[in-house]
């Protein structure tokens, strides 16, 4: 296998790291019930992690609370434990195979806390996008070192590539902006 270095396949990952960002922030409602707030939960079940979509039926019967109806009799617990250490500040209060859950009232606390996990998401996408620079510098040094592209194209591409890395990265700063200031608006 001959590796080639593909710029649609280093933008199609560094969108895929932008757009694992928004989705996150979909979660990170701030005020009013959502089942996408649920969305980064994931449930230990059957032996491995799923997302709690999977599990059971999110709905939102009241603009601050959330139900969960597990499908699954013995996966309750499981779902209770895994709302409880999402990091989303919430509790659930079982109901047999129905988990009740309040969304809090957003306090200075709490939308600094929100504030914060914003952040660590919007870290985490640069650190991808990164990693997908590194892939592909990784190809183009080894492109060269096997005499397949000279020095001079492997300084092009790797211009570009830099300049794809630092647009997405933007993108991600600026969605970070937009989310805190939506979360922070009382």
């Amino acid at each position: 296998m001959t590796e080639t270095f593909n710029k649609e396949e280093m933008t199609r990952r560094m969108k895929g790291a932008v757009a694992t960002l928004k989705g996150e922030f979909s979660g990170l409602r701030t005020g009013r019930a959502s089942p996408a707030l649920l969305d980064p939960v994931m449930v230990d079940a059957y032996g491995s992690q799923m997302p709690i979509s999977q599990v059971g039926t999110i709905s939102t019967p009241e603009p601050r609370l959330l139900t969960v109806q597990v499908w699954d009799k013995g996966l309750a617990k499981a779902v209770d434990k895994a709302v409880r250490d999402a990091g989303l500040g919430l509790n659930p209060q079982m109901d047999g195979q129905l988990l009740r859950i309040p969304i809090p009232e957003l306090n200075e606390e709490r939308r600094k806390e929100l504030a914060k996990l914003a952040s660590k998401y919007a870290e985490l996408a640069r650190v991808a996008v990164r990693n997908v620079r590194r892939d592909g510098m990784e190809i183009l040094k080894k492109l060269e070192k096997d005499h397949k592209i000279g020095q001079d194209e492997h300084h092009k591409l790797g211009d570009e590539l830099q300049k794809l890395t630092d647009a997405h990265i933007k993108e991600i700063d600026q969605t970070l902006h937009g989310k805190e200031q939506e979360i922070m608006q009382v």
